[in-house]
């Protein structure tokens, strides 16, 4: 190993105990590669068993709590416990490669497609609908005080299926516009209840998610049961997240015992939009600063070379997050780890889907849709 990148390769200890072999983490990507019924493909566990080998730890794509709240065709359900034996497929096949296997769970809310969702309602903090390509979605129906708290239990059950199915934690997604970061936006948030208004309640449904989460885990589960909280820290629109908002939300989060936060970013060393007085400092550097050691911050945003990822690492991040490299170069971390960085692939061979184990519907993304990224 190059001596200069041998600091990503030093295990890392997160709050709990639990000891990872390497900074190395494989982030959350969607792979639009499940059955129509919510369960898991052959495709699915090829596709995570050639990518576990070399990282601590892999975050699958995001999985949904309730029905209604499927975001994406072709993914894997977590809302019943029939769902059980396929989330312990995707599991044991990360764990049997080494690597520890991490479910994240989620709810769509106004990003759920109208034809995935129970009688084509979709439902969201307020009747704010989402936008794509400046074109307005299907308008979404408040949610009632009593879903919300239907739905906060729902993140419990998940969790309780997850440890059930023998994973070794789950993230809470609460980035990438789904509906935790819609009760806690502004922009998508105009409620007049406990749920919304000033920022501390818009904060109040994340929060509750995550004790609800960690009531559950100390029920249902054991003190090395990881439990982490992924989120975007901006906003585009006028009343959208801004960095404040996300620093405020970031020093609560800190002090909720959780094992270890992860900021969802397109480009780790992105600066800072609004919110704030320096504009010239990167999202990280103000994150790490909030945070001050409270609880492990994981990175990500194209880190394609083991140099990308030797800058990022000098920030002081923990962990860092690959994306979009695994899709391109299943074997990178073992590439570093060997001394063989200069033969990392780190542009798209658009004739090795076989080799490169990747599933006919991700596939198809990738292919016919030029730029296209799988979120990460």
């Amino acid at each position: 190993m190059n001596e200069k990148y041998k600091d990503l390769f030093a295990p890392f200890t997160l709050p709990n105990g639990i000891e990872l072999k390497n900074r190395i983490v494989m982030a959350p990507m969607t792979h639009w590669s499940s059955n129509v019924d919510g369960t898991v493909t052959d495709a699915e566990i090829k596709y995570y068993s050639r990518r576990s080998n070399g990282v601590s730890m892999v975050i699958t794509a995001c999985t949904h709590v309730t029905a209604n709240g499927q975001g994406f065709h072709g993914q894997f359900a977590a809302y019943n416990d029939e769902f059980i034996p396929d989330l312990k497929r995707v599991a044991d096949a990360i764990k049997e490669q080494g690597a520890k296997a991490v479910l994240q769970i989620y709810h769509g809310g106004k990003m759920s497609p109208p034809e995935l969702v129970p009688n084509g309602e979709i439902v969201s903090a307020s009747d704010i609908p989402a936008e794509q390509n400046g074109v307005p979605g299907k308008t979404p129906r408040p949610l009632t005080e009593g879903e919300i708290e239907e739905i906060i239990n729902a993140y419990g059950e998940a969790t309780r299926r997850a440890i059930e199915a023998g994973y070794d934690g789950v993230e809470i997604h609460g980035a990438n516009g789904y509906l935790i970061q819609q009760f806690f936006s502004g922009h998508s948030n105009r409620r007049e209840d406990r749920f919304g208004g000033t920022l501390e309640k818009r904060m109040a449904f994340p929060l509750a998610v995550v004790d609800k989460v960690k009531s559950v885990v100390e029920e249902y589960g054991d003190s090395f049961f990881i439990v982490g909280h992924r989120f975007s820290p901006e906003e585009p629109e006028e009343k959208g997240i801004t960095m404040a908002d996300t620093l405020e939300l970031v020093d609560a989060l800190a002090d909720k015992g959780l094992d270890y936060l992860h900021v969802s970013l397109g480009d780790f060393f992105s600066t800072v939009h609004r919110g704030v007085d320096d504009l010239t400092k990167t999202r990280v550097e103000y994150l790490l600063e909030k945070i001050n050691d409270r609880v492990p911050l994981i990175g990500v945003g194209s880190i394609y070379s083991a140099e990308d990822a030797r800058k990022a690492f000098e920030t002081g991040i923990p962990l860092l997050a690959l994306g979009r490299e695994l899709l391109i170069d299943p074997d990178w971390v073992q590439k570093v780890a060997d001394g063989k960085e200069a033969e990392i692939v780190t542009k798209l061979d658009k004739e090795k889907q076989e080799e490169l184990v990747i599933p006919d519907q991700l596939w198809k993304m990738i292919i016919n849709r030029p730029g296209w990224v799988p979120g990460v």
